[in-house]
């Protein structure tokens, strides 16, 4: 693996139990990203892009090939190895926001930063919460913000830690399409300044479009006209 790059995946395949039998959803999946990439998985519904996405942040363990982030095995972790090493080098951004709702957005965010054992952890979170534009919404629940406003907390809690690789799930499915441009346009700058590298889950054709380079699935494989990911 090169230096520089920051995923690999070798023959990764997933198989789940379903009420008919076994479900192949990934069918051998080869692909590098390398650091500070920016990369849009496309392709139809059910297609395996949301899966592919949580087998590169170890939420989803292959079933078969070999996952590796930053040079580590993720398949050779156990549970709570792989959730130290997210919560250090990974921040994850689902379509759903998943705060916390009975914690403000300043608590949410700085929540896992104290699980790392970060000093000064409610410091790191309200600059984090500052760089998304949310400085007077730091005393506010999840209930008392908007859509938009409740995304860029999630998108703040991701991104506190300055991990090196972002992974976003549809982030901007439930959003209108204004709000949705802005979000993007954090995750895109967080890439810019950062060198974070971005993997994003869209059905958007023009949010694709500002990826560096766009890797489509059709049936849980790389579809044959993806660009090459050497």
């Amino acid at each position: 693996m090169a230096d520089d790059t920051i995923l690999d995946l070798d023959d990764a395949r997933l198989t789940l139990d379903g009420n008919a039998g076994p479900v192949e959803i990934l069918k051998g999946v080869s692909l590098s990203v390398k650091r500070g990439e920016t990369v849009g998985l496309v392709g139809p519904s059910g297609s395996g892009k949301s899966s592919l996405l949580m087998v590169m942040g170890g939420l989803e363990r292959a079933t078969g090939g070999r996952v590796s982030a930053l040079g580590h095995d993720l398949g050779a972790m156990g549970e709570d190895a792989l959730a130290r090493f997210r919560r250090t080098h990974m921040g994850v951004v689902f379509q759903s926001f998943h705060l916390i709702p009975t914690m403000t957005a300043l608590e949410n965010v700085a929540t896992p930063l104290e699980l790392a054992g970060r000093p000064d952890a409610f410091g790191h979170a309200a600059s984090a919460l500052d760089e998304m534009g949310l400085a007077h919404r730091r005393d506010h629940y999840p209930s008392e913000m908007s859509g938009g406003e409740q995304q860029r907390v999630a998108l703040a809690r991701a991104a506190a830690p300055r991990p090196g690789i972002l992974l976003a799930d549809e982030p901007t499915g439930n959003l209108d399409g204004p709000t949705g441009a802005a979000i993007m346009d954090l995750l895109f700058d967080l890439n810019a300044r950062h060198g974070a590298t971005l993997v994003l889950v869209t059905h958007a054709p023009d949010l694709a479009a500002r990826c560096g380079r766009t890797i489509r699935l059709e049936d849980g494989r790389l579809a044959p006209d993806r660009q090459a990911a050497e």
